[in-house]
């Protein structure tokens, strides 16, 4: 049965959208814990309601249009997700340069390319969690917070291990943001729309990694960045980690000025008035100059047994709670892992773990390796590399290579042109799998090559086609579950992502001195197992959201 739920307590500022054409306070309540009940009905509702009809999602997203509305969230959601890949990808830019005045060696370097991964899977699963239990726009707005400040905080780090710990919750706001930004995003797209404005969403990271490189290739090798800061010299690389952390302060702040709740996830809440205002505000936004008018209608919502919650809150001691909440946040992994779902969780899981390992362990290592190859040959032949303190300088900077770090972010712009056109008529699943097998023969060619203008031209190849992959498995994602599971099972996803994403970066650390041969080589199988695994997943083209 459709009900009316009283929306609670709300937040003192209201999102700009929201005030624009909202009743002030309905669209922050803050209510206790989420529990989900999936009934709906799509007749009129209890006595006293409108005899208007009630709408499902779906219906109702069409009824609002698409426009101007669309365009804006892409692009707030968007900067979101530059930022992330802004401070994901800012570690491997300041490699060169940094572990001299850290003193780090090459196992240094691999695990501070894994502390903001490490961070990321501590974080993936428990936002994900929050997102589906207390609403996608406040949990976007804490992580991006929480990866901008500490990212920032790390510029001052004068010890490894301050630095390494302040990138590692840093990495904890990362984890939440990735996963919940494309759910969020997907539950305002229409149907028939949604794989190709995922796939432009997507197409932000490459925005995100050419700033990065951009940023690192015109602030790095700069000498007027270098400056005493009390006992601590400021050299330039630190100042690229300031700005590196701007992205995600600004994106917090927009989400907090400009965005509101995700309708779907207020229809799933129980919140029928909170989720219609959404929808007039994009109806009105998407007919600006138009003065057109949304017609009434009511929403097919699911109902909140909030009362339970307050019992079950008043008769339990404080460890009884707790563990109560631990016992709820699991059980999204265990609905993934049942019945219909079981097959394909267990096949993003394996595909997940292959493209993080293969693509974050070569990535985070590309200006590292080409910084090898500097005078030439291949990338694993120049030998053993004793310690970045022996025989070797980081000053003056090899502007070279971050330029090819440029190159090979910008070669990301042909994959994501091609998923945008592509991805609704061919679907999420052929394009993953061809893009996989594609970049496993890319990275094993990168290690056959012997010159380091050929080893450039296979990493734009492995670029531009792995952007393909990862865009597909962001709309697949998306559309393999339900409301109530889909930021748990990104959440999930990613962070199993992180953990090979880890163990890759340390495999590169520990090998990529003495045998350089056995990682890359690595990479190239995984991402072979993806592809073929990717084969088993269901097709997922233009479905309904349920």
């Amino acid at each position: 049965m459709t009900r009316h739920v009283h929306t609670g307590d709300a937040e003192a500022r209201e999102p700009l959208l929201s005030s624009a054409y909202l009743k002030p306070n309905e669209l922050d309540s803050d209510e206790g814990e989420v529990i989900f009940e999936r009934s709906a009905s799509n007749t009129t509702g209890d006595a006293g309601d409108a005899p208007h009809r009630r709408l499902t999602y779906e219906e109702a997203v069409e009824k609002a249009g698409f426009g101007l509305f669309h365009w804006l969230l892409l692009v707030v959601c968007g900067w979101a997700n530059a930022s992330d890949a802004v401070e994901i990808l800012c570690v491997s830019f300041l490699l060169p340069t940094a572990r001299c005045d850290l003193l780090l060696s090459s196992s240094d370097m691999g695990l501070l390319t894994a502390s903001i991964f490490l961070g990321m899977m501590v974080g993936g699963y428990m936002w994900g969690y929050l997102a589906d239990q207390r609403g996608r726009r406040r949990v976007l707005i804490v992580s991006l917070t929480i990866n901008g400040l500490f990212g920032g905080l790390a510029s001052v780090a004068p010890w490894f291990w301050l630095f390494l710990l302040l990138r590692f919750i840093s990495g904890i706001g990362v984890g939440g943001s990735i996963p919940v930004i494309f759910s969020y995003f997907s539950e305002f797209m229409p149907r028939l729309r949604r794989g190709a404005m995922i796939s432009a969403l997507a197409t932000f990271w490459m925005a995100g990694n050419i700033l990065a490189a951009g940023l690192a290739w015109l602030v790095i090798p700069r000498t007027w960045a270098h400056f005493s800061l009390g006992s601590l010299e400021f050299q330039s690389w630190r100042l690229f980690v300031v700005l590196c952390s701007v992205p995600s302060l600004t994106s917090a702040i927009l989400f907090k000025l400009l965005m509101p709740e995700s309708p779907k996830f207020l229809m799933e809440a129980g919140r029928e008035t909170e989720a219609i205002h959404v929808f007039q505000v994009m109806f009105k936004l998407n007919t600006w100059r138009k003065g057109k008018d949304l017609p009434e209608f009511g929403l097919c919502t699911s109902s909140k047994q909030k009362g339970e919650v307050e019992e079950t809150r008043g008769r339990s001691s404080r460890g009884g709670r707790l563990a109560s909440i631990l016992k709820k946040a699991l059980v999204p992994i265990k609905q993934m892992f049942r019945e219909s779902l079981k097959c394909r969780s267990i096949s993003l899981l394996i595909i997940f773990y292959c493209i993080s390992f293969g693509y974050y362990g070569l990535w985070m290592w590309f200006p590292e390796l080409f910084k090898r190859i500097e005078d030439g040959g291949s990338p694993c032949a120049n030998g053993s590399v004793t310690s970045p303190l022996h025989d070797q300088t980081c000053y003056p900077v090899k502007t070279a290579v971050y330029m090819e770090g440029f190159i090979i972010a910008a070669a990301n712009l042909p994959g994501n042109i091609f998923t945008i056109l592509m991805m609704d008529s061919t679907g999420g699943k052929a394009l993953l799998s061809f893009s996989l097998m594609v970049s496993s023969l890319s990275v094993f060619l990168i290690y056959v090559v012997q010159t380091k203008v050929q080893s450039l031209i296979l990493s734009c190849v492995f670029s531009g086609v792995s952007v393909i992959a990862w865009n597909a498995l962001d709309v697949i994602g998306t559309e393999l579950y339900p409301t109530q599971l889909r930021s748990s099972a990104l959440g999930f996803f990613t962070g199993v992502g992180r953990v090979a994403a880890i163990t890759g970066n340390i495999a590169f650390g520990k090998l990529v001195d003495t045998n350089c041969a056995v990682p890359v080589l690595l990479v190239s199988a995984l991402l072979l197992t993806g592809g073929l695994v990717a084969l088993l997943l269901p097709q997922t083209r233009q479905t309904e959201l349920t």
